[in-house]
């Protein structure tokens, strides 16, 4: 049903996608959008447990694009050095593909918007009155994760393998700790 990467070398393994997914802060989301046009926004989000779970507004693009065709993608990207010198970047990304509602449940929305507060306040006070305040105005977007692939440009592959088990790096014929 989905492809298979077509530069196996650089997949990164499951592990390594879901902790992009729970280290980072924003991705995209694409949609089918109006008119046949797709439609693709940033979002802040929280991965959990094979879900990525997102807030916006009780109406608007995203939610009339769900509504119509619940199939979206969401990638994320955690590096994006540009090299000049060498014409490339050095990225790290993750695309998944899922299926996504609109969560009913009122103990479910309470629940994801305790955890969207944990991850960007930052410990800061008052997000429990603001949850309160915005509760009945806004909606929690679930997306179940059908397919995630992980991917890293070339060189990072390549770094890794210079680096030997122990955690020490080869250059040339020598040895590194660092």
């Amino acid at each position: 049903m989905f492809r298979e990467m077509r530069r196996k070398r650089q997949l990164l393994p499951p592990e390594e996608s879901v902790a992009i997914l729970e280290r980072m802060t924003n991705g995209t989301l694409a949609l089918h959008g109006d008119d046949d046009y797709p439609y693709a926004v940033p979002v802040s989000y929280v991965y959990i447990d094979g879900r990525i779970y997102f807030h916006c507004a009780m109406k608007g693009h995203k939610v009339d694009a769900i509504m119509q065709n619940d199939k979206v993608s969401f990638c994320v990207v955690e590096r994006d050095d540009i090299k000049p010198a060498e014409f490339t970047t050095y990225f790290r990304s993750v695309i998944i593909f899922g299926k996504a509602h609109i969560l009913t449940d009122e103990a479910g929305k309470r629940a994801v918007l305790k955890l969207l507060a944990d991850k960007y306040s930052h410990g800061e006070p008052g997000w429990e009155a603001e949850i309160d305040k915005d509760f009945n105005h806004l909606l929690i977007v679930e997306i179940d994760i059908e397919h995630m692939t992980g991917k890293e440009s070339i060189e990072l592959v390549r770094e890794k393998k210079t680096t030997s088990p122990s955690g020490c790096t080869r250059i040339g014929s020598s040895i590194s700790n660092g």
